[in-house]
């Protein structure tokens, strides 16, 4: 694991729920221990950027320039509530399911209303003005220019050169000013917001051809899986090998995941809200999403049953660091994918301003509002490594995070689309899982790719690890299984320790992987990610001919979070009751047969998916490709039981909602 970087007790979150609660609270009380002098500056560690040495400096931030950023307070008593967590999410417990209010939290563990106003007062004596304060107290939005920043942060703000983007940071340890009061520099966790990079985020998912002008059903494909063969493309594993299915649509994945039966005796995910975050929002969202289900025969959204929250048109910011196209159609996905399997559910869009701390603190919103029941957020920071986070920023996370929990919200995040980032095993240096999928407090949710027969019916369904080889000459090339591409998430986290729902379930092999203690592993639950197995969406675009609506076919586990949303919202008006955090719920599911317990193939899978040459339109012909499904190079595999590659597994149909349901009766 990492190491602390500093003496502000780092530690108390990368072992954060302990396999002991005792191990838990000794770690806690050492929070805010160090005595604390008015008159002397004083320093927050781990606020300096870990990731500076990989940039390049681009020249300082003009002084004028405004910054949005926020203070992190301290939680009360952290020890305690994550051992009241544990009471609350098992449910063997007396105390299952009795999730707080939101005054209980407030009452046991939100910081005192004395010290968040004292920070709200301090902030505004530098100059600073407050731009919002979150319900319970845990957060403070603040505005300030960078000459401001600097003077009261003694740092200084530079633009730097970072993985192919410009973004604003502090240059080094944030302090705060003599004569700060003892209450405020106590009551301050950490700072958010001025280090861009460490909060800069990108959708989790995988295309075909990306939109703006992706076209839909690029013959030849199949409607099901195995529905067309190849018989004109050379053969691959001793066969002609299938052509990849054209995306699959919402009936398909309802019937091959159970939910057909339920949805139509009117169990739809009815009474249960989803929350949607993403950066931007989509000015055409409310037609596409009516029109998709339209053209889907699905029931549309009724009036009121899909809101967005947002900041305004003009409330957005970053667009030439953030891509907002991307995030549109990531929007579109989302929506799409939770009302497919939940169209009775309230959907609710939370925009952010930016992928930055604007989309941390859009996320934090939702958890600290109560937006919603079932919360789904589709993209992730792709790293795992406190140097490149920082600690105020993984603080931010299990912070949430926890009051989400303990307020029985069920919080998805993608677990990412790079597999476990060293390329199919090619560059094993790079390994890491993303946060914050690997939070103790959240879901993560893994990829798949899935067969779904001519009657809607799930075939066979395997991990989401992808290797290419193009037809060139008559020939794939390079030598199958070709060269790797994408797949979904998983491995050992390197930041927190293991949970108390994975011990006894997850491996050592896996949990001790990284020759320490054992340590929190995702996924914890997986559904379809794979492209070339994935999701029919419609969207209004831009083509050479003009702007209209059309549909592409799209995956990740951007895809995979959403649906799992869906599922579970349907699951919820199933149980009767609010579900909550779920993880301790899924881990009982390993080995009986409410999941698809996911293992590699025994021989070769594979495909053939067609690509128009231009990725627009077939007018400058086609292209084909061989996928070999679930290739085993990486780190992660798929085994019976719990796996890095695929978590608990699946859903699998009837029986995954009724021992839900059993798990949870009261």
């Amino acid at each position: 694991m990492h190491p602390p970087t500093g003496g502000r007790a780092s530690a108390r979150r990368l072992l954060s729920i302990s396999a002991a609660v005792a191990t838990a609270a000794a770690l806690t009380l050492a929070v805010g221990s160090p005595a604390l002098a008015a008159g002397t500056p004083h320093a927050l560690p781990g606020s300096a950027p870990g990731w500076l040495h990989k940039a390049t400096k681009v020249g300082a931030a003009p002084k004028t320039e405004q910054v949005d950023f926020g203070l992190l307070l301290n939680l009360r008593d952290r020890s305690a509530a994550e051992a009241q967590l544990q009471a609350l999410s098992d449910p063997s417990s007396a105390s299952y399911g009795k999730w707080l209010t939101t005054s209980q939290f407030d009452a046991a563990y939100a910081p005192a209303a004395s010290d968040v106003s004292g920070v709200r007062q301090w902030l505004t004596s530098q100059g600073f003005t407050i731009r919002d304060t979150l319900a319970h107290g845990l957060y403070i939005e603040a505005k300030g220019d960078v000459q401001q920043v600097e003077k009261t942060f003694g740092t200084t703000l530079n633009r730097y050169r970072y993985q192919g983007k410009t973004v604003r940071s502090n240059a080094g340890t944030l302090t705060l000013p003599s004569g700060t009061p003892l209450t405020v520099s106590g009551a301050i966790d950490g700072v958010i917001g001025l280090d861009q990079a460490s909060a800069l985020k990108k959708p989790a998912d995988t295309l075909p051809g990306p939109p703006p002008g992706g076209r839909y059903g690029v013959q030849p494909c199949s409607a099901y899986f195995g529905q067309k063969i190849a018989l004109s493309k050379p053969s691959a594993y001793g066969k002609k090998q299938p052509y990849a299915v054209c995306g699959y649509g919402p009936q398909q994945y309802q019937s091959a995941y159970g939910e057909s039966g339920l949805l139509d005796r009117g169990i739809s995910g009815k009474g249960v809200t989803v929350a949607i975050t993403d950066a931007y929002a989509a000015p055409t969202i409310a037609y596409d999403a009516q029109r998709y289900s339209a053209v889907h025969h699905q029931p549309l959204f009724k009036p009121g049953q899909f809101r967005q929250i947002t900041p305004g048109p003009n409330g957005y910011d970053d667009e030439d660091v953030c891509d907002p196209q991307g995030w549109y159609g990531e929007e579109t996905l989302d929506v799409e994918a939770v009302h497919a399997m939940a169209p009775g559910a309230n959907v609710v869009f939370v925009g952010a301003a930016d992928c930055e701390s604007g989309l941390d603190e859009a996320w934090a919103e939702t958890i600290d509002s109560h937006v919603a029941d079932i919360v789904t957020n589709s993209w992730n920071d792709g790293v795992d490594s406190l140097s490149e986070l920082g600690q105020d920023y993984v603080d931010f996370y299990v912070d949430f995070s926890l009051e989400g929990a303990l307020t029985g919200i069920t919080d998805n995040f993608s677990t990412g689309d790079s597999g476990d980032e060293t390329a199919g095993g090619t560059d094993l240096a790079a390994k890491t899982v993303g946060f914050p999928a690997d939070v103790p407090y959240v879901t993560g949710v893994g990829g798949t790719s899935v067969e779904i027969g001519s009657h809607g019916q799930w075939l066979n369904e395997y991990g989401w690890q992808t290797d290419y080889a193009q037809l060139t000459d008559g020939a794939w090339t390079p030598g199958l299984p070709g060269v790797y591409s994408s797949g979904g998430g998983g491995g050992t986290s390197t930041l927190f320790a293991q949970p108390f729902y994975q011990r006894g379930v997850v491996p050592t092999s896996v949990s001790e992987a990284n020759g320490t203690a054992p340590a929190r592993a995702i996924p914890d639950i997986s559904m379809p990610g794979d492209p070339n197995t994935g999701f029919e969406v419609g969207e209004t675009q831009q083509f050479p001919d003009g702007t209209y609506w059309d549909q592409y076919r799209i995956g990740g586990t951007s895809l995979s979070s959403p649906l799992e949303a869906g599922v579970m919202a349907v699951a919820t008006q199933y149980a009767h009751h609010t579900l909550g955090f779920v993880n301790p719920l899924y881990y009982k599911l390993v080995h009986t047969p409410a999941v698809h317990d996911i293992v590699a193939p025994k021989h070769p899978v594979a495909q053939v998916r067609t690509n128009d040459a231009n990725g627009v339109d077939g007018s400058d012909g086609l292209t084909f490709e061989l996928q070999t499904i679930d290739v085993q190079s990486s780190t992660l595999h798929d085994t019976p039981g719990w796996d890095d590659e695929t978590g608990v597994g699946t859903p699998n149909g009837p029986a995954f909602f009724a021992a839900l349901k059993w798990l949870t009766r009261r």
